[in-house]
């Protein structure tokens, strides 16, 4: 070309037909936008564009005349086909999985029979990012999902893992779009609270107390506290100083002398108060009467992460009526199964002036919108997942998106397991009423019993917790599960007990001190009002879409038992 391709590209903006729009925030084209079109990109034959991204694999061609590279940028899981030819750059280098490169280059129709529908011929090589391969941990061979948690910083550039990110970002634009759309306000709760929400005690406890204690053990070692012979010596100090105010008062000193004098005698009071104080701190973490002394930590009392935003908004849901939190949540439970996180999100939405009829209304509308939407605008990850993870997660999406979710009660629920069982169906935990049902009777009830959704409602209240509103027959709560094949329970929710004695009465059965719920029950206390809300476990979500396995797979930065990276 006569004229450098960058200059083409810098005034291309005066001719809309040289080149491809670049993205708003970043000299680029994303890749996305040139491959996903509905052509698959052969309608920009001949245009310029700048494109960046990684290397997922190279290879030389030619006698190392050219280079073939499949580049992905993470904007889509499709990769563009870049030609280099060796004049521009070290092929050697740039045919490595995992470089990183910017490159100036023309849209070109490849030639018939090949897959792609469109290829770029590089002009210029911007950005090289250079990669050892005997130390780079990521091949182009496909690599097990459990491997990959190992270097939880680079497999985002995996084709699994940066559909699953792209997926949940879908999930979450369509979660906020959803309750904007029906009305409800985004409410940010806190991570930090003074209460359990669930009431089962496995919470994460926020202190600056072991901290603490650490420093002044190292402090106390460093500089060993005042002994009794320092105290009296201190003492013996104060009590000369106070004598030659007393002396030089009666000698009518001047006030200037007796000013100076009474200005040592505070410092020799001031000494031998921090002396005092000093002799008195103990190592380790302070106590009172026996048990540790919380007044003395950092909020002044217990603290822990959230396990649910759910109590905090509902104080919002009785002034704003509809409102919903999305945000992390953490429970301390030991569990190594591949349905378990200690950090995981959770959406919680929560309508006043509404009844469980309405909460299992807002459920099902939600869950089929989630669906749908990923049909309607992340088709191309689904049919990733479709090919490689799980071939019935598209037809999944479209049944639950299309089919009405059956409702029984869990007395019903009971019953049918308890046929199932009688007709030879062999489960590995008990059926009986009273139990919490486990994810086997779930996935039996929605996978083979209905085949579709089902919300199971009105559970035994000794199962659930203190907030759910107890029904008439006094043995039941008016809580809601929400069932989908591959997972089970995806949403918990129910109507919230609203009188207020009979929600003393729950919480003082439960054997949960009253104090930390005294601004909860505020809310009976003043204006009370029905009302009812649900918890959808966001990673499960994401595992219901995708068909992955394991809950570790489905978020960014997955924290478990022993698991903490970065």
């Amino acid at each position: 070309m006569a004229d450098d391709l960058t200059a083409q590209l810098a005034t291309a903006t005066l001719d809309n037909n040289a080149s491809v729009q670049r993205a708003q925030f970043s000299n680029r084209v994303p890749i996305k936008s040139i491959i996903l079109r509905p052509d698959g990109g052969s309608g920009l034959a001949g245009k310029l564009a700048r494109v960046g991204g990684w290397v997922k694999t190279g290879r030389k061609a030619d006698k190392d005349a050219f280079a073939f590279l499949e580049l992905n940028d993470g904007s889509c899981s499709g990769n563009l086909q870049v030609i280099v030819e060796a004049d521009k750059g070290d092929l050697g280098q740039l045919v490595l999985t995992g470089t990183s490169l910017v490159v100036d280059g023309v849209l070109k129709l490849p030639p018939d029979g090949k897959r792609q529908k469109v290829e770029l011929r590089v002009e210029k090589v911007i950005h090289v990012g250079l990669v050892d391969p005997t130390k780079y941990p990521l091949p182009k061979t496909r690599l097990p999902l459990e491997f990959l948690r190992d270097y939880v910083h680079l497999r985002s550039r995996t084709n699994t893992i940066s559909a699953v990110l792209r997926i949940r970002d879908a999930l979450a634009y369509a979660t906020h779009t959803f309750f904007h759309d029906h009305g409800f306000r985004y409410v940010q709760t806190p991570i930090i609270t003074t209460s359990d929400c669930e009431g089962a005690g496995e919470m994460f406890q926020v202190t600056t107390l072991i901290n603490e204690a650490e420093k002044l053990e190292k402090d106390l070692i460093e500089n060993p506290p005042p002994s009794e012979a320092d105290i009296e010596a201190a003492k013996l100090i104060a009590k000369e100083r106070g004598s030659d105010v007393a002396q030089l008062k009666s000698a009518k000193a001047s006030k200037q002398e007796i000013g100076a004098a009474v200005v040592e005698l505070q410092k020799a009071k001031d000494n031998l108060v921090k002396l005092e104080e000093r002799s008195k701190l103990q190592p380790g973490i302070p106590r009172k009467d026996g048990k540790i002394d919380y007044t003395q930590d950092f909020f002044g009392r217990q603290a822990f992460l959230t396990v649910s935003g759910q109590l905090q908004v509902e104080s919002y849901a009785c002034s704003l009526s509809t409102v919903y939190t999305f945000g992390p949540t953490f429970r301390a439970e030991n569990s190594h199964t591949s349905r378990h996180l200690a950090e995981f999100w959770m959406v919680e939405p929560e309508i006043a002036f509404a009844e469980l009829e309405d909460d299992m209304n807002c459920a099902e509308a939600y869950v089929k919108y989630l669906c749908q939407s990923l049909l309607d605008n992340c088709r191309e990850d689904m049919e990733f997942m479709a090919d490689k993870i799980d071939k019935s997660c598209i037809d999944r999406l479209t049944m639950v998106a299309k089919t009405p979710f059956v409702r029984i009660t869990y007395t019903e629920a009971v019953e049918l397991l308890t046929e199932a069982v009688k007709n030879g169906k062999k489960f590995e935990n008990h059926v009986e009423w009273g139990i919490d049902l486990a994810s086997e009777h779930e996935r039996y009830l929605t996978e083979v019993r209905f085949q579709k959704p089902v919300i199971v409602y009105n559970y035994p209240k000794g199962i659930k917790a203190f907030y759910m509103r107890l029904n008439d027959d006094s043995k039941t709560v008016a809580a809601m599960d929400v069932l989908v094949p591959k997972v089970g329970e995806l949403i918990g929710g129910s109507q919230r007990e609203e009188r207020y004695d009979v929600i003393v009465s729950r919480i003082e059965e439960m054997g949960l001190p009253l104090e930390p719920y005294e601004w909860y029950l505020d809310l009976r206390r003043y204006g009370t009002v029905k009302h009812c809300g649900f918890g959808l476990g966001f990673e499960r979500m994401v595992l219901f879409a995708t068909g992955i396995d394991n809950i570790r797979d489905v978020i960014p930065f997955p924290r478990y038992p022993g698991r903490a990276d970065l």
